[in-house]
């Protein structure tokens, strides 16, 4: 009797205790849709929070665009137009130089005083002011004109991609400069000056002494960096003048202009030193 009652009571355990476990497993199973809905819940609320954000950075630079007034924006359309049309003219000198060989120190002479005579003409003057730019790119396309014609010899399509790459990357920061907060990057302008002073002793120092050919690839790209900084820096410089009623858009496109033919030139120079390595490549594969 004693054997039967533990047998029972054993088996009256076991089932208390199977039987719990299976209610665990199929109660599991009943609330596993609740604990996915949970997962979902969690998985969508992470993607709206990433898109809501996104959208806010958005919005925020929207935002920062509209701090923008509309006279200064109607400036920056003037500026960009002149820009595009010195840009034109520049083009135009560069090809006059192929045709006629123009190009040289006088050329470059001429483009600087008509710089320099922009800067001296009252703003009033402003067809007058706006034809001695012309002048100044027509001049400035005339003194890049050999390294364009080496371009064109050597290979075309380097001077497309050279001129291609470096409107893109104006463009982009420029749109950069213009989306961000007033006078975010205006920190800049200290760091990328004291770069241009150690640029400038550093080829008065080669031209002096002598330099590498390491040291030389040092100063293109430490000088690609710095014009790329001072896109940047003047085109937030343009719009806090601007803001400030300073609304000269002749000497704000000469800028502009200026750092546009430095990192031009410097882009230019790296691509053709990178196809002539490529071509004398493949003349030793050959050989």
């Amino acid at each position: 009797l004693k054997l039967k009652l533990r047998q029972k009571n054993y088996i009256a355990k076991s089932r208390q205790v199977f039987g719990s476990d299976s209610e665990a497993k199929v109660s599991g199973s009943h609330h596993n849709p609740t604990r996915a809905k949970s997962n979902m819940d969690a998985f969508t609320s992470f993607f709206d929070s990433q898109t809501s954000s996104r959208n806010r950075w958005n919005f925020e630079s929207l935002k920062n665009f509209r701090q923008i007034s509309p006279v200064v924006q109607n400036h920056l359309k003037l500026v960009y137009l002149t820009l595009c049309c010195t840009l034109i003219a520049s083009a135009a000198g560069a090809y006059l130089h192929i045709l006629w060989n123009i190009g040289g120190i006088v050329t470059l002479l001429g483009c600087v005083g008509c710089m320099i005579w922009v800067l001296a003409t009252p703003h009033y003057e402003e067809k007058k002011r706006v034809s001695l730019l012309m002048a100044a790119g027509l001049l400035e396309g005339a003194t890049l004109g050999p390294l364009i014609d080496l371009a064109i010899k050597i290979n075309p399509s380097v001077l497309i991609s050279a001129f291609g790459g470096t409107a893109l990357a104006f463009g982009c920061f420029s749109a950069a400069a213009m989306l961000a907060k007033r006078r975010e990057y205006l920190y800049l302008g200290g760091l990328v000056s004291s770069g241009l002073s150690m640029l400038l002793w550093l080829q008065f120092a080669s031209s002096i002494f002598g330099g590498s050919a390491a040291m030389y690839k040092f100063e293109l790209y430490f000088g690609l960096l710095i014009f790329v900084g001072y896109m940047v820096v003047d085109t937030q410089e343009m719009i806090e003048k601007a803001h400030n009623g300073d609304l000269d858009y002749v000497k704000h496109a000469m800028t502009l202009f200026s750092d546009f033919i430095a990192v031009f030139v410097r882009v230019l120079i790296i691509m053709l030193k990178n196809s002539i390595e490529k071509n004398e490549k493949k003349k030793k594969r050959r050989d």
